[in-house]
């Protein structure tokens, strides 16, 4: 597999076949890519809502009325959508539950290791949430960063993609009840198979030269 290649075959879908649907077996492994994506210190601060269904799509086109009308059939049509969600807040029990995963999963050689390992990710809580006053943006990166893992993922399993922003966050959180829970609308993803009235797909990619994005030290 050339994932150079990959990455410059895959595009923004703008329209999906509404008659196609992505195998179970797929959308499994897409999950676990989601489950295993990096994020800084560990600190997993995410969220995934999966809809699968009519219904449950219906649900998400809710976020897409008004200004972003335009989303809603990319949502209605999609094979699947997923939505990313970051934590409102990283709370000491989520911080306990990681930590406790992570012994569980045999990281700590010892109790000092743990401790180091706590010691570490609370140290960069605090900068974030004290220093630089930026908890939550911090905490949307990481949300970025398991956003990167789907689209490549996607990519290499032959399913078309649209990562949006374009949507109500404020009314998905309510209709979802996701501040309640602690968790706040970040990304939606649309997974299916592009339609043959999608004009992006004939579009050639542009990126501007490598010479002029990458600079080698």
């Amino acid at each position: 597999m050339n994932l150079a290649s990959l990455a410059s075959q895959r595009y923004t879908t703008k329209a999906y076949d509404p008659a196609r649907r992505i195998p179970q077996a797929t959308i499994d492994e897409l999950l676990a890519m989601l489950h295993q994506a990096p994020s800084s210190v560990n600190s997993q601060p995410w969220h995934f809502v999966v809809a699968n269904t009519e219904e449950g799509k219906a649900r998400l086109a809710k976020g897409t009325h008004g200004n972003y009308a335009y989303n809603q059939p990319k949502v209605l049509d999609a094979s699947h959508v997923i939505l990313i969600c970051a934590r409102t807040d990283l709370t000491e029990a989520h911080l306990a539950q990681v930590l406790q995963q992570e012994q569980d999963d045999g990281r700590f050689r010892d109790a000092e290791a743990r401790a180091a390992q706590f010691r570490t990710r609370q140290g960069y809580v605090d900068l974030h949430r004290f220093e630089r006053k930026d908890l939550q943006h911090w905490m949307e990166k990481q949300a970025y960063l398991a956003l990167g893992t789907l689209l490549l993922g996607a990519a290499a399993l032959g399913v078309d993609a649209t990562p949006m922003e374009g949507f109500d966050a404020l009314a998905l959180d309510a209709e979802l009840g996701l501040r309640e829970r602690g968790f706040t609308s970040v990304v939606m993803v649309s997974l299916g198979h592009r339609s043959e009235k999608d004009f992006n797909a004939a579009l050639p990619k542009s990126r501007l030269p490598a010479e002029q994005v990458i600079t080698a030290l």
